[in-house]
């Protein structure tokens, strides 16, 4: 697929110069990025568009798709990367015109903003698109009470709890219901990662060599490591994905 990681010599220098716990998991990132990836391929949108993504972070999409896009987040710990251009705004309140973008996608986003405010971001999405929205996340109570076993277990072995990790225990998980009500968009829904890959996966990367081996396969053995993760998508769920596309 087009969407890997380029310049892998590059890549594998900074392998060992990463600090903190959230810059390894990059298995865990391509879980969830991985299907969003084929959506936009498969709506011509992959290597070229004008994309917008709400809460990516420093990193985001640009950690597989090197093509220039807008990332979205309340604040930025650390410089925005290549190919990203960072704009600071809410999500629930963008200040963008109308269609300034082909696709808005948000991966594990929904599940940190408080429910009062879902709504309105899924809105904002919606307002801002010309041809597609993509959100992924993890949905239900099946899947929150996989996070809060996760979160004893990383009380248990005294290891730093990931920041997401301890964001997901705030409120319930957002139910498929925020978008049954859509008018003028049409709405797929998909399952990714089985809960109980998703356990194992958070659970092994709680070691720092895992984290270091995975992120070797990922920069050397792409293709194959999405190959094996396609098989994790299984029942029980732990995330939806829902794409829309206009009507």
């Amino acid at each position: 697929m087009r969407f890997y990681i380029s310049n892998i010599e590059a890549q594998l220098q900074g392998v060992f110069s990463f600090q903190s716990l959230e810059d390894f998991c990059l298995l865990n990132w391509a879980a969830r990025y991985y299907p969003i990836l084929r959506c936009l391929d498969r709506h011509g949108l992959l290597s070229q568009g004008n994309i917008l993504e709400i809460g990516s972070g420093p990193v985001g999409l640009g950690t597989f798709r090197k093509v220039p896009f807008t990332g979205c987040d309340l604040s930025f710990a650390a410089p925005p990367k290549w190919p990203m251009t960072q704009l600071v705004a809410s999500a629930a309140n963008l200040p963008i015109a109308d269609q300034s973008f082909d696709a808005v996608v948000a991966s594990d986003v929904l599940e940190h903003i408080s429910p009062d405010l879902r709504a309105a971001v899924i809105h904002e999405a919606l307002r801002v698109a010309r041809k597609l929205v993509i959100f992924g996340f993890p949905c239900g109570q099946a899947a929150h009470a996989c996070d809060c076993a996760l979160m004893a277990s990383y009380e248990r072995a005294l290891v730093e709890t990931p920041v997401w990790l301890r964001e997901h225990m705030l409120a319930p998980f957002p139910e498929p219901d925020l978008f049954s009500h859509l008018p003028g968009w049409e709405v797929a829904q998909f399952g990714n990662e089985s809960i109980g890959f998703h356990s194992w996966m958070v659970r092994k990367e709680m070691h720092r060599p895992f984290r270091l081996v995975m992120r070797a396969c990922l920069l050397l053995a792409p293709s194959q490591v999405e190959a094996l993760l396609r098989k994790a998508d299984a029942e029980p769920y732990y995330r939806q994905i829902f794409v829309m596309s206009r009507s």
